[in-house]
């Protein structure tokens, strides 16, 4: 407890990029991951089929090689990217993937007539999907897209394998000068854990808000 309260500020400014680079990430990926279930529903073969290739392939690779790729890949090509930058955008093309089929999943709950009775009412396909039909999905798409922002509220660990500091690599780096495991891991498991549930617990009042009677 020595250590840990001689290093706390430390501790906590790791849990501050964690936290950051999990909102900015998750904030990216909920704008592309609709874009995208919006594709997936509602485009011609051709957007359908971009789309679904996205989702297949980002999903089908691990987080880790997303990462190495945007990181140490694109400065091949003369495109060097800081660390803090290129994890944000790694984490936002994975979590992207993601809310699509959560999104989409929660478009296709809507019922059709729903579409049809705003476009009977003189709305075009468009202001259809604006007014009537993705604030109901936002709704459906509440609880898994909640699920996802706690999910990668832990998966930011990964970003310490290019010298993020953030918790995890915090972590490491107190560990490599003291040469102590079992403290600094179990206060950072507590400290995700404490962000996790503050994060479920605001989630949970959101879905409450916004459910579907």
């Amino acid at each position: 407890m020595e250590l840990i309260l001689d290093n706390w500020q430390f501790l906590l400014k790791g849990a501050y990029y964690t936290l950051l680079i999990t909102i900015i990430s998750m904030f990216f990926g909920l704008i592309l991951g609709m874009i995208i279930a919006i594709m997936r529903v509602k485009g011609d073969i051709i957007t359908r089929n971009i789309a679904r290739f996205y989702v297949s392939i980002i999903r089908g690779t691990p987080p880790l090689v997303q990462i190495f790729i945007i990181y140490y890949g694109l400065s091949d090509y003369g495109l060097q990217l800081s660390p803090i930058p290129a994890s944000c955008i790694a984490l936002s093309i994975n979590i992207a993937a993601y809310i699509a089929e959560a999104f989409r999943g929660a478009l296709q709950s809507v019922p059709k007539g729903q579409a049809e009775a705003a476009v009977a009412s003189g709305m075009t396909e468009g202001q259809a999907m604006r007014r009537i039909i993705i604030p109901q999905a936002i709704r459906y798409a509440i609880p898994p897209i909640g699920n996802t922002f706690v999910g990668m509220l832990k998966e930011t660990s990964l970003v310490s394998a290019i010298a993020v500091t953030e918790l995890m690599r915090a972590a490491q780096l107190l560990i490599s000068q003291y040469y102590v495991y079992m403290p600094f891991y179990i206060t950072i498991a507590i400290m995700y854990w404490v962000m996790s549930t503050f994060f479920t617990f605001i989630l949970g009042k959101v879905e409450k808000r916004l459910s579907v009677y």
